[in-house]
Formats: structure tokens, C-alpha cells, sequence
């Protein structure tokens, strides 16, 4: 049932926003769609983490979305972010994103294409992984996996700032969520181990730190004896999540076409597309077209960073510091809100 006089409060510190920021469908807990309760106890969480010192990511859509994912109890959501700031820190992922290179990526992919492209028919991003290929053994004389999973860590960053940001803006409302394709076509019986092994650690670092990403998944080309495969994988995750995947097999291109526009679908996994130099690293999408994307938070901030170490040249030759507001690009302005 739809919140009755549907409302959400924006906090002026935190929520800087320059894409439209209320949820096309009117769901309870989305955002545009709090009940009065619902909008206290974002403001509840957010004191609650100020208390302990928390700065960073205390605006109002991350706030809802690690509240849905435990229900709205304060503090279970409480205790689900600190664990998500935990991580970040042991991880050096802030300092990471900006910097992160991964040359390794062609080689990989001959194993493990993992790649986001172009949108589904909501204006979501179209997140493919194909399975069939995957020899941890081969790959790991290429990288580590501790590599594998900063890049995915490194792309959920990138969803979240600016493909997903991009995608809100050409949609006019506001998208939070991906639509998956993982393509098991060629993943028999003796690869089981190696690919369970590593989705759940992936699928781990997705629920535990990326809460309410999942708008939709299909597993298409599942083989015959996955379903004994999927009792365990449904294990890990909420039933809210399980809701939301689809498991098809060979004949899966007519419920996957209902979803994603055959144009925007590699001609690999039934559409139509052929990106010059391979779909997989053409990374195309509403966040690679100047109408519709912004730099990064993560990239203003360190172009920021980088500007206050920055030698500028003085008249006499001498180099002096240049402080951020000196040399930080200007805001691009914010589009109409939705």
C-alpha cells in the first residue's frame, strides 16, 4: 500500500543531488514515497552515525536504501552501514576508485566477460556477466582474486556515480537499481565449484555493501542440474532478492527481449548490437553521452585533492599552491527535478 501523503524530506548538508531524486513507482520506503514515520527514522539513522563520527555517504537516498534492506529497524541499519564503512576502510576503496587501473582486463575477459551496457526498457543499466568460460586456475596466473574483487567493488562505485546518476537524468526520475544478465551458457558440472566459489564472494560484497542495487536479474542458458545449484545460492540471499531473479534456459530471448530493447542487447546473448572493438569493453550508455553525465563525486573530489598539492607557476618563476576553489571545474548546472 502507498504511503499516505507521500513525501520525503531532503537533508541541505548532505544532499547535494543534480539528478532527479523521487522513485517512478510510488512503493513504500522509495524515495519521493516516505510515510512521516519512515522520513524520522532516516533522520534517526543519519544522528545516530553523526554520533559516532560519520561524515561521508549520510545522504538521504543511501541512508533509505540501508534502510529498506533491513526493514527500516534503525538499528540493524545502523549496524549494516558502520560494517559497510568498516570495510571501505580496510580496503582503501575511496582512495582506490579514483586511481584504479586494471590492464589486466582484456586477458580476463577471454575467461570472464564482465561488463555494463547500455539500458533495459526502464532506463536501468544493463550489467552482463558471461560465465561459460571461467578457469579461476588460468586467470589467476593473469591476477589475483583479491584484483577481481576491487574491480567489482570499483564498478559498483561506478554504477552508483555516474552511470546510475546519467540513467536518472535521461529517465526523469530517479534509478537506483541494475538489470543482471549472467549468461551460464557453458558452465557444466566440472566448473560448478570454481564459479560457486567465486559468486558467492561477490554476491556476499553485493548484499552486505551495495543494499537495494538489484532491480531485476535473469540467468539465462541455465544447464540441466542448476536448480541444485540455485537451493544452495538462494541461501545467501534475502527473499526480497530472490524475488527479483528470473532463472531461464536455452529459450530465454523472448522474456529477456520484454526487458532489455534487442539494440541494446550484445548480438552474443541474442540482440542485436555489434559495438565496434566488442560490446564488452565499449562501456556504452547514457553515462558516456555529455547530455546526460556529470563528473563523479569521487572525481571532483579527487581533482580537488589533487589541486591543493598542485604546483602553479608564478610570475618570477616560483611555484606556489593552488587551493581547490582556485582550480576545481565548475558545477555543470542541475537539470529540471523530476
Amino acid at each position: 500500500m502507498a504511503a499516505e501523503n507521500p513525501t520525503m524530506t531532503l537533508n541541505a548538508k548532505y544532499d547535494d543531488y543534480d539528478f532527479p531524486t523521487t522513485a517512478p513507482e510510488g512503493r513504500p520506503g522509495h524515495p519521493g514515497h516516505l510515510t512521516s514515520e519512515q522520513q524520522a527514522q532516516v533522520d534517526q539513522l543519519r544522528l545516530l552515525l553523526e554520533a559516532e563520527g560519520y561524515t561521508d555517504r549520510l545522504d538521504t537516498l543511501t541512508l533509505l536504501r540501508f534502510l529498506r534492506a533491513r526493514k527500516f529497524d534503525v538499528n540493524l541499519s545502523k549496524k549494516m552501514f558502520v560494517d559497510c564503512e568498516t570495510w571501505r576502510k580496510e580496503t582503501k576503496l575511496d582512495e582506490t576508485v579514483p586511481i584504479w587501473d586494471y590492464p589486466e582486463k582484456e586477458a580476463l575477459f577471454k575467461y570472464y566477460p564482465q561488463y555494463y551496457h547500455k539500458t533495459d526498457k526502464d532506463g536501468r543499466p544493463v550489467y552482463i556477466e558471461q560465465m561459460g568460460g571461467i578457469d579461476l586456475t588460468a586467470m589467476y596466473k593473469i591476477t589475483t582474486a583479491d584484483r577481481m574483487l576491487t574491480n567489482l567493488a570499483v564498478e559498483y562505485e561506478r554504477l552508483s556515480d555516474p552511470r546510475l546518476p546519467a540513467c536518472s537524468r535521461k529517465a526523469g526520475s530517479l534509478l537506483e537499481t541494475c538489470c543482471t544478465i549472467m549468461d551460464l551458457k557453458g558452465v557444466g558440472i566440472t566448473k560448478v565449484p570454481q564459479v560457486y566459489s567465486y559468486v558467492k564472494q561477490a554476491s556476499a560484497m553485493s548484499q552486505n555493501y551495495y543494499p537495494e542495487r538489484l532491480g531485476r536479474m535473469y540467468l539465462i542458458n541455465a544447464p540441466w542440474g542448476f536448480s541444485g545449484v540455485w537451493g544452495a545460492v538462494k541461501g545467501w540471499l534475502d527473499p526480497v532478492t530472490v524475488e527479483k531473479i528470473h532463472i531461464l534456459g536455452s529459450g530465454y530471448q523472448k522474456e529477456l527481449l520484454a526487458q532489455v530493447p534487442a539494440e541494446n542487447l550484445p548480438k552474443s546473448i541474442g540482440g542485436t548490437c555489434e559495438c565496434e572493438g566488442g560490446c564488452a569493453f565499449s562501456n556504452a550508455g547514457p553515462w558516456q553521452d555529455a547530455q546526460w553525465t556529470r563528473p563523479a563525486k569521487w572525481e571532483k573530489k579527487a581533482g580537488a585533492a589533487a589541486a591543493t598539492t598542485a604546483p602553479k607557476e608564478a610570475a618570477a618563476g616560483e611555484s606556489v599552491p593552488v587551493t581547490a576553489a582556485e582550480d576545481a571545474p565548475a558545477a555543470a548546472p542541475a537539470p529540471a527535478a523530476a
